[in-house]
C-alpha cells in the first residue's frame, strides 16, 4: 500500500496496534528523562519559578505532552515539597494505556486539558507529530509516497495550496532532489496547546533546525532497541524527524503567546542552575561519599547539556 509519509506514519505509530500504542519509549531511545533525574530538578525549579511569577494560584498545572511512561511528572511530583505538592494538578497526556505504577495523584488522559495554569511541557513530542514529505522536481515541489510494507518511495502528486505556502515560508527547496518535512501539522499542534494556556508558559523540547540552516535531504529516521534504523512505517519502529520550531513559535504567537524564547536545552538548563561543575578536590578529603554523589551529579548534569548530544535540543518557550 502506497501513502503518504504523513498518513503513513499516523497509521505506524497510532494506529490499531501502532508503535506507541504497544511499545513503552525507554526500550527504545534515551531522553532526557531516561537520562537522569536533574531534568525533573530543572523542571521542578521552572515551576517554582512560574508558581512566584502567577502569585502562587490555589492550583497550579503540571502537564506532560507526550508523557511516554510518566516518568517525568512523577519524579517532579515525588521531589516537589510538600507545599507546592499539595497546590499541584499534575496531568500526562499520552495515547498509550495509563502506566500501572503511576501515583494516582497524577492524571492521565489522551487529549490535552481544556484550561491550563502553569506549566505545559512536550519532551521530544512535535518530533511525532506526523509530516508529509515533499521533494522538489523541475516542475515544482511532489509529495513523495511510501510503501508501508518496504519503505520503498515514489513520486505523487503537488502540494495542496496550504502545505505549499508554508514551505515557501518556511522550507524553500532551491534545487531539484532537495526534501522538505512539511512542518504545518505540527504548528497546528502546538498553536493547540498554547491556546489551552490561561496564564503560564509552554515548553517544547525537540531536535531542531533554522530556517536558514534545513537539511537539505530531511531529517526522517527510525528507531528500535536503542539503534538507529530505516524509517519504514510497518510499525516496527519509532518513525521521527526533527523540528522547525522557528515555524512552531510563529504559530504560538498567533495564538495568543506574549513572549517567545528560543535556545538550546544547554543554554535553558545552564541558565537554571545545570552547569556540569565538579565538586572541589577539597571535598574529597573531608567527605570521600559527599564528593562522589557531587561527582555522580556533575556527570548526569554533563549530559544533559553536551552540545553534541541531549545539550543540543531546541528549547521553545512561550508565555501567555
Amino acid at each position: 500500500m502506497w501513502l503518504t509519509w504523513r498518513a503513513a506514519t499516523e497509521r505506524a505509530l497510532y494506529g490499531e496496534a501502532g508503535f506507541y500504542l504497544r511499545e513503552r519509549p525507554s526500550g527504545h531511545f534515551r531522553t532526557s528523562v531516561s537520562a537522569s533525574s536533574v531534568f525533573a530538578d530543572a523542571v521542578l525549579a521552572l515551576l517554582r519559578q512560574l508558581d512566584a511569577e502567577l502569585g502562587e494560584p490555589e492550583t497550579l498545572d503540571l502537564v506532560d505532552i507526550g508523557a511516554g511512561e510518566g516518568a517525568l511528572v512523577a519524579q517532579v511530583l515525588a521531589a516537589a515539597d510538600p507545599a507546592l505538592r499539595d497546590r499541584l494538578r499534575v496531568t500526562a497526556v499520552d495515547l498509550s494505556p495509563r502506566p500501572q505504577a503511576l501515583p494516582e495523584r497524577i492524571g492521565w488522559r489522551r487529549d490535552l486539558p481544556e484550561r491550563i495554569t502553569g506549566l505545559a511541557i512536550a519532551n521530544e513530542w512535535l518530533d511525532n507529530v506526523p509530516v508529509d514529505v515533499a521533494e522538489q522536481t523541475p516542475d515544482g515541489p511532489r509529495l513523495v509516497l511510501v510503501n508501508i510494507r518496504t519503505g520503498e518511495e515514489r513520486l505523487g502528486g503537488p502540494l495542496r495550496p496550504a502545505d505549499r505556502e508554508w514551505m515557501d515560508r518556511w522550507w524553500p527547496l532551491s534545487r531539484v532532489g532537495s526534501r522538505a518535512e512539511i512542518g504545518r501539522p505540527r504548528d497546528e499542534a502546538w498553536a493547540s496547546v498554547v491556546t489551552r494556556l490561561t496564564r503560564g508558559r509552554a515548553i517544547a523540547i525537540d531536535y531542531a533546525h533554522p530556517v536558514d540552516n534545513r537539511p537539505m535531504c530531511g531529517t526522517l529516521t527510525g528507531y528500535r532497541d536503542g539503534a538507529v534504523v530505516s524509517p519504514i512505517p510497518d510499525g516496527t519502529c519509532d518513525i521521527t524527524a526533527h523540528v522547525a520550531l522557528d515555524a512552531c513559535a510563529a504559530a504560538g504567537r498567533r495564538a495568543g503567546a506574549i513572549s517567545t524564547t528560543l535556545s538550546t536545552q544547554r543554554d535553558a538548563l545552564r541558565a537554571l542552575g545545570i552547569t556540569g561543575a565538579r565538586p572541589p578536590m577539597e571535598l574529597a578529603g573531608t567527605d570521600p561519599r559527599a564528593y562522589l554523589r557531587a561527582l555522580a551529579r556533575a556527570s548526569e548534569e554533563g549530559e544533559l547539556i553536551d552540545p553534541s548530544g541531549l545539550g543540543g535540543f531546541g528549547w521553545l518557550d512561550q508565555r501567555r
